[in-house]
């Protein structure tokens, strides 16, 4: 069986004037997989992102989502693909409910199958009571699975996500990891970003770490650990190719 990549980026650049912010990244993620993209602060991993998504274009390099040419095809690649940013932006005075509507007439859906989606992923998340509601009254967490619920409304084939668990509570985090694993299971690719090395590490199918723009090491956390000279968890493989080894040192020593 031909595994299919869902994401392909190849020789992706983007320059800043002089200032390198992405040099010479390749990589893919196939269908049922998913990866966690993870760098220093810095690093390029938002800049990738955008790329991906369409939101910033490169300035050499193709990257194609579903097969489909993110600059040339952008239509196609967007339509097959849920993006969720670190920081999601949504209309203060949008209920839950006007939100996905609004998102579901974007993408072309039947009124029925939006109204269906729309119940069977506020109760997903939880969020059926306050789904008529406006935004202004949610909390960071109620903000964070409306916007997940969005960006899966229109069942995508890719999902990327950069930061999806930052500020969430144990339940809605877990909930959060079930759901990409599901949707893997399906045949979904997940490009996933966390700082969160853990949730990386147990749920990853693959490590993709970028440094100062450029992608050092890519693999299972077996091929990691070769590649990181022996080191055990993920952190010290981190930290080990990152360079920050020197620093978690000094941490130990002032403890």
């Amino acid at each position: 069986m031909v595994e299919t990549s869902l994401i392909e980026m190849q020789h992706l650049v983007k320059k800043y004037g002089d200032k390198m912010a992405v040099d010479d990244v390749s990589l893919e993620v196939r269908a049922g997989e998913i990866l966690g993209f993870l760098g220093p602060n810095g690093a390029g991993k938002t800049t990738t992102i955008k790329m991906l998504v369409g939101l910033l274009q490169p300035t050499s390099g193709v990257v194609r989502v579903a097969g489909y040419d993110v600059q040339g095809q952008p239509l196609q690649a967007k339509a097959a693909c849920g993006y969720v940013p670190d920081q999601p932006n949504l209309y203060p005075k949008l209920s839950g409910r006007e939100l996905l509507r609004f998102v579901g007439d974007l993408y072309g859906l039947q009124r029925t199958q939006v109204e269906r989606r729309i119940e069977e992923l506020l109760r997903l998340f939880d969020l059926t009571a306050a789904g008529d509601d406006t935004f202004d009254s949610y909390s960071h967490g109620m903000k964070q699975k409306t916007a997940l619920a969005a960006a899966l409304l229109h069942d995508p084939r890719v999902l990327v996500l950069d930061e999806p668990t930052v500020g969430l509570d144990p339940k809605s985090a877990r909930l959060i990891k079930d759901i990409l694993r599901q949707l893997a299971e399906r045949g979904a690719a997940v490009f996933l970003s966390t700082h969160i090395l853990e949730i990386a590490e147990h749920m990853c199918d693959r490590i993709g770490i970028i440094n100062q723009g450029r992608l050092i090491a890519v693999g299972t956390m077996d091929e990691l650990r070769a590649h990181g000279q022996g080191e055990r968890s993920l952190e010290d493989i981190f930290l080990a190719l990152t360079g920050g080894a020197e620093y978690a040192e000094i941490a130990e020593v002032l403890r």
